[in-house]
């Protein structure tokens, strides 16, 4: 009797445990996705009113308005690395864009479930983290905090070479 009990017990807190992550991970997803689509179309709504703003205030409506498809074509098919360059171009302080320049890439910033959620920043520094990269590999991982949220996220930044500058949390 006791060993029935014991398999019956732990079917159903294993019944459980899936059903939670299940739950959590269905919701989380549409969580995650709507929140990134809601940046982005942020994103390309503030970049809208730039070139709104370059044609009010500039004479050349023409030019503005083919910026205007081509910053939304690059919003659409930029990559993640164009799109964080861009908001800490808009948001960020004066050393974060100067650190951020040297990003080249950067991958699982929208693959997000807030359950453990990782992305990777790679730069073109080098000499890994006795390299001159380390301090701006701080800055990197503080304004790719400001550009995405999540409930437990880990943001790794490597140099040219992969090896690890540094880290922080999302």
């Amino acid at each position: 009797m006791g060993m029935k009990t014991k398999i019956a017990l732990g079917a159903v807190v294993g019944i459980a445990v899936i059903g939670a992550l299940s739950a959590n991970s269905d919701g989380g997803d549409g969580d995650a996705k709507s929140d990134s689509r809601t940046s982005a179309a942020s994103g390309e709504q503030s970049g809208g009113a730039k070139s709104d703003g370059a044609t009010s205030d500039g004479a050349e409506s023409g030019g503005a308005s083919e910026a205007k498809p081509a910053e939304d074509k690059a919003a659409e098919k930029g990559s993640q690395a164009d799109r964080f360059k861009a908001f800490v171009q808009k948001n960020g302080t004066a050393t974060e864009k100067q650190a951020v320049s040297h990003v080249t890439k950067v991958q699982g910033a929208e693959e997000q479930n807030d359950i453990l959620d990782t992305a990777d920043v790679y730069t073109d520094f080098t000499g890994g983290i006795m390299g001159e990269g380390t301090g701006s590999a701080k800055l990197i991982a503080s304004a790719f905090a400001d550009w995405k949220d999540s409930d437990n996220g880990l943001v790794t930044v490597y140099d040219a070479e992969g090896e690890i500058l540094g880290n922080g949390e999302f």
